[in-house]
């Protein structure tokens, strides 16, 4: 390869020395003015270049990469959030969404091998994936299965209390094979897993439809526990929590559902599941609740049991009822304890149809992490063209992703983008630290990352309009405008 011959000054007369010289000139200053939007150096008065992506409501922009802005040493606009890492707060195991029986049929079954695959790496491999780092299993059926099933059921009138028939054979057509596929692409996947209902030979209605657990089942529903655990350890699918009962003061009509009052739960925990857990070696998180965030006194009351207070790790809460706020009422009292939102669906509500993208942001993605959720959930990571399928319960639900059930096109909801403005950056191990907000019209998030120490601010504008402002990090700022209706992630090196 040849080089380039150097420019020979004495081969031109004088005349045209000088107009070669203010051509560079000029070249030169119009080339640093067009590369102000481009990563570079940090010269005097400006600081580090921060990358920016956008989604808007009205999807003009959907997870849109867009150009740089930088830092600089310009005062704040009166309408500024500052970060400041010095201050940090709780350690994230990541964000997710549940891989329900229905979620799992679809995929394994309506989508050819191609497509599932693609649709898996984008979901739980790296960038520029989802990265999905946290997921949820129902130990046994919920609302989205397609039968009602226990882990041991047996004829109506019989009992099986030493467990001799149970199998987690209903899993193993779908939801194992799609687990481990999850777990091949992201090897530290944190796995909870939930009941919707004791089997129903152990309660008070015997069925898995209404109904408490008896007393006298508590070994035997504390064993059938420890046993799915042990079961998915040995198919090489680590728990990494569970919970007693999803929604515990809620009965269904139509689909598995057990009520677990307080006093019951902390007797369950203190006398049954966390001994055996600890004599079995089982590192696996009890986490109480599991319900929403409108009863935190039910949490506080079995926390308050000093025998099941020890066993119990963290809380974990749904969205369908009260405030956020209830997280941190809870954490206040015990900042000992982490705390999980465990479940909020999309679907076709009002709150949540016309305004989902901005909703969920507000109050999953960035109101639950400020009020300390070390992990997000939102509920099925898929569902098809009907909100299905499903048997009983929610029939507007919507997944993080639909797939269509005739030839397995995917369509990506605002789920999927609120999710993903979070996930793929926040990586497991990110520390919150401090960030203000400006509730109900900017709210954010900060986050630093363990592994290289960028920062991640999240932001959200809930409102109508758009909303022009600074962020303030180590005594420099940087402005922008956010559209109205619509979320944004920036991200820097400190």
């Amino acid at each position: 390869m040849s080089r380039p011959r150097p420019y020979a000054m004495s081969s031109c007369p004088v005349w045209l020395t000088i107009i070669c010289l203010l051509a560079t000139f000029v070249m030169t200053a119009c080339g640093s003015l067009a590369g102000t939007s481009r990563l570079s150096p940090s010269t005097s008065g400006s600081g580090p270049m921060v990358q920016v992506w956008v989604t808007t409501t009205d999807r003009a922009k959907l997870l849109s990469r867009e150009a740089d802005v930088s830092f600089t040493d310009a005062v704040p606009l009166s309408a500024n959030i500052d970060v400041d890492p010095s201050v940090r707060h709780q350690e994230m195991v990541g964000f997710g969404a549940a891989i329900t029986d229905a979620s799992a049929w679809l995929i394994q079954n309506r989508m050819n091998a191609d497509q599932r695959a693609a649709l898996l790496r984008e979901l739980f491999g790296s960038t520029p994936g989802l990265s999905l780092s946290f997921t949820r299993l129902t130990i046994g059926a919920s609302d989205f299965s397609r039968t009602h099933y226990s882990f041991d059921d047996v004829p109506v009138g019989q009992t099986d209390p030493t467990l001799d028939h149970f199998s987690i054979d209903a899993n193993r057509a779908e939801v194992l094979p799609l687990v481990k596929s999850a777990l091949a692409l992201n090897p530290n996947l944190h796995i909870m897993a939930s009941p919707w209902s004791a089997p129903g030979w152990m309660k008070t209605t015997d069925s898995l439809i209404k109904g408490s657990l008896r007393p006298e089942a508590y070994e035997a529903f504390s064993e059938y526990m420890l046993r799915y655990i042990e079961a998915y350890a040995g198919e090489g699918v680590p728990i990494y929590a569970i919970t007693l009962q999803n929604e515990p003061h809620f009965e269904p009509a139509d689909y598995p559902g057990m009520r677990i009052e307080s006093a019951a739960r902390a007797r369950l925990v203190g006398q049954h599941i966390g001994p055996r857990m600890a004599q079995r070696g089982l590192s696996t998180r009890i986490l109480d609740w599991d319900h929403n965030w409108d009863e935190p006194s039910s949490p506080l009351t079995v926390l308050a049991d000093a025998t099941a207070n020890g066993y119990i790790s963290g809380i974990a809460w749904h969205c369908y009822g009260g405030d956020v706020n209830a997280q941190t009422t809870v954490h206040d009292v015990h900042p000992d304890k982490e705390t999980y939102l465990t479940e909020c669906s999309g679907g076709e509500w009002e709150s949540i149809k016309n305004d989902g993208l901005t909703w969920l942001t507000r109050n999953l993605i960035i109101g639950s992490t400020r009020g300390w959720a070390k992990g997000v959930l939102f509920w099925n990571l898929a569902l098809d063209e009907n909100h299905g399928p499903h048997l009983g319960g929610c029939n507007d639900c919507r997944g993080v992703v639909t797939i269509n059930s005739t030839n397995g096109a995917v369509t990506r909801n605002a789920e999927y983008y609120a999710l993903a403005h979070a996930s793929r950056f926040v990586r497991p191990g990110a520390r919150r630290i401090d960030s203000s907000t400006m509730a109900g019209q900017l709210d954010t998030v900060a986050f630093q990352n363990a592994d290289d120490n960028s920062l991640v601010l999240i932001a959200a504008n809930s409102t109508t309009e758009s909303r022009y402002f600074s962020v303030r990090a180590a005594e420099r700022t940087f402005q922008y405008t956010l559209p109205a209706k619509s979320i944004a992630t920036f991200v820097w090196q400190p």
